[in-house]
Parts: structure tokens; sequence; C-alpha cells
């Protein structure tokens, strides 16, 4: 690997790490009807497997999910309706504890098809295929982007602050907080990683 190389991933790692810490840009999607968790329980109920959706709970919380999966293996044999009742129940039952255990509120089951922009579902697929190159290659160019973005509007601000009065100055030193504050968030987030859930928006198809 050459120098340049290894700048090059170094940096696009950090740009990554900090953008999955950064709260609000990133949508929890583990509540979402086609998410990882409801995925894991329809695998559990499926193969009558428990243990494929304990993985997303505390061990404090397990007595209660194997509780609730014995109840809806039992309740899905009834027919077709017992079947769909209970499944929804345990979807509920367990992404509600799985979100408890990371401090994160339940606000119900989300449908299926939600526009996460495009940031989960390139980590999503990184992970299923074993490569990073994709999902470092969409956030560097989001990141970059908002970088520039944010400079040019400080840089013209501060022009424009030299030659105005006192409301120049400070729309000055607001672009110029803004910016710093942006800057400094993207190196602490790459210093240290996210845990937990962030808060849930619709729609954040960039980065910024």
């Amino acid at each position: 690997m050459t120098r340049h190389t290894a700048g090059t991933s170094l940096t696009a790692a950090v740009i990554l790490a900090a953008l999955l810490a950064m709260p609000g840009k990133l949508l929890a999607h583990c509540d979402g009807l086609d998410g990882p968790v409801v995925k894991a329980a329809q695998r559990a109920l499926a193969t009558g497997d428990v243990s494929l959706v304990l993985v997303w709970v505390q061990e404090k919380d397990e007595p209660e999910i194997r509780a609730a999966f014995q109840k809806t293996l039992a309740v899905r044999k009834l027919n077709a309706e017992a079947r769909t009742l209970s499944d929804s129940y345990f979807f509920e039952t367990l992404v509600r504890i799985h979100r408890a255990g990371e401090g994160a509120p339940y606000t119900g089951l989300k449908p299926a098809g939600r526009d996460l922009g495009p940031a989960i579902p390139a980590a999503d697929t990184a992970i299923e295929t074993g490569s990073s190159e994709a999902l470092l290659k969409l956030l560097t160019s989001a990141t970059a982007t908002g970088i520039r973005e944010q400079f040019e509007a400080v840089r013209r601000a501060r022009m424009a602050a030299k030659e105005g009065g006192v409301v120049a100055g400070r729309k000055y030193v607001e672009a110029y907080v803004s910016f710093i504050h942006y800057v400094e968030g993207l190196y602490q987030a790459a210093k240290h990683p996210a845990h937990g859930h962030f808060e849930e928006t619709e729609g954040a198809a960039g980065v910024k």
C-alpha cells in the first residue's frame, strides 16, 4: 500500500466514523418492518431459534423475549389471522425492548420502504458484501461537499465583514462559529464512536 493510498483510506475512515456519530444526521432503522431487528425476528420464528433475536437485547431482557417468543410460536399455529397478529406482537415486543436497552424511545413499528437516504442502505450493503469502498466514497463525497459549502459561507461572510459594519460582522461570527463547530464535531466524532440510537427523521438523504 502506498503512502497516498494509506492516507486516503485513513482520511475516509475518519470521515466515516465522524458521520456515523453525528446526532440527527442518521436514521435509527431498527424499528422498521424491513429493518434488521424485525428480519431477525422473522428468521427466528421461521426456524424456532430464539437465539437469533436474543443478540438484539440485553441479557436482563432475555426472559421476557423468550416468553414472548414461546407465546408467539404457540399462537401462530392456530390460523393465518392468529399468525399475523402474533407475529406483529412479537415484532413490537422485540423492537420496544431493543430500543429501551439502547436508551431510545419506542414510537411503534415503521412501515417498510421508508426513505432512509443513501447512507444507511450503503452501510448495510457494505456489511453484507464485506466491502466498504462504495460506502466510503459516498460519505467522503458528502462530507467534502459539506465542508466546502460551510467554508465558502464563512469566507464570504469574512470578506463582507471587512467592508461592512456591525451587522455584517455578526453574520461573519455566526458563520464562523457554525463552521468551527462543524469541523470540531467531525474530529471529536471520529475519536469517539457512536453508541445507541439517534433521533429519527425520515428522508435524511444527505449529510451536511
